[in-house]
């Protein structure tokens, strides 16, 4: 009875968070938008009050959908006592957002589940109410710094060029061909601003970041299959996490609406669906920061 009533509880996280998403995507502000798309500032880097550490995978996509549907512009999140601690007040009548914490199991009950690193470890799921600073009163939030834009786009520039991955300029077509392991884009001047041109150059290296010699995701899927989709929407949220981290705008492409219904199919058919995506977009942001220069020397 209590294993049931735990195993219930969990589905109705994978089950909240997923409505939510779907419903963000279907009614959100703009055409084809999905909540992984964001206008760079800090409202796209969600990070805990307490902490100050940034929320990750699923968790950073379900406050991006909080932030879209309510018009959040900030992106630090506490829960009611983190805030009371720092002598700020929830306002009466704001509604939470739903995070998730996850716990390993060495035994019992809990579900068989991927990390972020990839690994498929028996998992225990407990939601967190977190609210966002736009919420509660007595409280300032210090002024976001972001870069200027010609900072923001050669540091997306040189994260690109050192994930090693051979890219081909020219044509009319962005795309990822894994028999050669390279990446085919128009050249820059065929995109309507620089941020559309780096959202698309990481969607395609996002794709590469799955290659068997990488991180090993199923790349075989063919447009309209299930796993088509899912691939998709995880390098979606790949993208909107690097692009996060850059500080710069992750905006829809003109062909989303193609995929809009093959990942509303995806999600409603399978709550658990955006967890895995998200995992999976969460690991290949972390191998792609581990590319750059500061990172290596980190670990030599």
């Amino acid at each position: 009875m209590f294993r049931s009533a735990e195993s219930a509880a969990r589905a109705d996280v994978y089950s909240r968070i997923t409505e939510e998403i779907i419903a963000a995507i279907e009614h959100g502000p703009g055409d084809w938008r999905a909540p992984w798309h964001h206008n760079g500032t800090s409202i796209a880097r969600p990070s805990n009050l307490c902490s100050g550490k940034r929320y990750r995978g699923i968790n950073t996509v379900a406050l991006w959908v909080a932030a879209m549907n309510r018009g959040y512009a900030d992106g630090l999140w506490g829960t009611y006592r983190q805030w009371a601690a720092v002598g700020a007040q929830v306002r009466k009548g704001e509604r939470a957002t739903t995070v998730v914490f996850w716990k390993q199991v060495e035994s019992g009950g809990g579900d068989a589940f991927e990390d972020d690193e990839g690994s498929r470890k028996k998992m225990f799921a407990r939601a967190f109410s977190v609210f966002n600073v736009s919420q509660v009163d007595g409280y300032a939030a210090h002024p976001a710094v972001l870069l200027p834009e010609a900072d923001r786009h050669a540091h997306a520039e040189a994260f690109i060029n050192n994930l090693g991955i051979q890219t081909v300029f020219g044509g009319s077509e962005a795309f990822y061909r894994p028999s050669t392991d390279t990446v085919h884009m128009p050249t820059f001047e065929c995109f309507r601003d620089p941020a559309s041109f780096y959202g698309v150059w990481l969607h395609e290296t996002g794709h590469a970041s799955g290659a068997k010699h990488r991180l090993d995701r199923d790349l075989s899927g063919r447009f309209g299959t299930a796993s088509y989709a899912a691939e998709e929407c995880c390098v979606e949220i790949l993208s909107g996490l690097i692009l996060a981290d850059l500080g710069i705008a992750h905006h829809p492409r003109m062909d989303h609406a193609a995929y809009i219904a093959s990942w509303l199919k995806v999600l409603k058919d399978d709550p658990r669906a955006i967890f895995t995506a998200a995992s999976k977009a969460q690991q290949a942001a972390d191998w792609m920061w581990m590319q750059q220069p500061q990172a290596q020397e980190l670990a030599a």
